[in-house]
């Protein structure tokens, strides 16, 4: 998740700063208020391209990772398992998601100008990139039981929910001087680039299919799941911890 301010967390955390931060508010309101009637008066040919910032195109930039990464590790399922070419495609893309979830908070408070948009377009390319994409390569390894699926279902909407949770508590949270949220409630759905990193390593060992760490549990029954999986949902428990608060760089 950026850091990428939303247009409420910014008013919010200007409420006790000086002159100058108010007129970056002010500034942030203004280009709020702009984009929102562009949206909603402009039926010319590509309105919607023209009314968004350059920090959401950026945010459509980790949302493409998302889904190249998506359509990497379906080739790898298609084709031949022992090529595992694809398979390094689709980890590979995930690491430039987040590099682009990065980038879209810094262009918008160097450019002074943020968006709801913007705010939800990060959450749903989040959702893509460190959420849905990181599933599917578990998938593409091997982890493809009935139940595995299920479990990874649970990891998926753990982020989904953890993501919609920031969007409605980022006016709540304590706010720094630059209006930014002082802290993350529960882990940051990016940190799911340190499954990538563990998936990445078994792919690179031949740990996968029949060869995945601690093997199969209750095989040829309708319980048969790889304990593996476990690690993906003990993830997307810290992800929606309220306990666990993780201070902003």
């Amino acid at each position: 998740m950026s850091k990428r301010p939303s247009h409420a967390s910014v008013a919010n955390g200007a409420a006790t700063q000086d002159d100058s931060t108010s007129a970056a508010v002010t500034e942030f309101d203004r280009s709020h208020d702009k984009q929102k009637i562009l949206f909603s008066t402009d039926a010319g040919h590509f309105s919607l391209i023209r009314a968004m910032h350059l920090a959401d195109l950026i945010t459509e930039l980790n949302g493409l990772c998302g889904i190249l990464s998506l359509f990497s590790s379906l080739r790898y399922c298609l084709g031949d398992p022992a090529d595992k070419t694809n398979l390094y495609y689709a980890l590979a893309f995930l690491p430039f998601g987040l590099f682009f979830d990065f980038m879209d908070g810094k262009v918008a408070r160097w450019r002074k100008k943020s968006s709801m948009m913007g705010q939800e377009l990060d959450s749903l390319a989040d959702l893509i990139s460190f959420g849905v994409s990181p599933a599917v390569v578990a998938f593409a390894i091997g982890i493809r039981t009935p139940l595995d699926h299920l479990c990874l279902g649970f990891f998926i909407l753990c982020g989904l929910t953890r993501l919609a949770r920031f969007n409605v508590t980022a006016t709540a949270i304590p706010k720094d001087a630059n209006g930014k949220a002082a802290y993350f409630e529960g882990t940051p759905i990016p940190t799911t680039l340190g499954l990538d990193a563990i998936m990445a390593y078994w792919v690179s060992k031949g740990w996968i299919h029949d060869s995945l760490p601690w093997g199969t549990m209750f095989q040829g029954t309708a319980l048969e799941f790889h304990p593996i999986v476990l690690i993906f949902m003990i993830h997307g428990c810290l992800m929606t911890s309220k306990t666990i608060h993780i201070p902003k760089p």
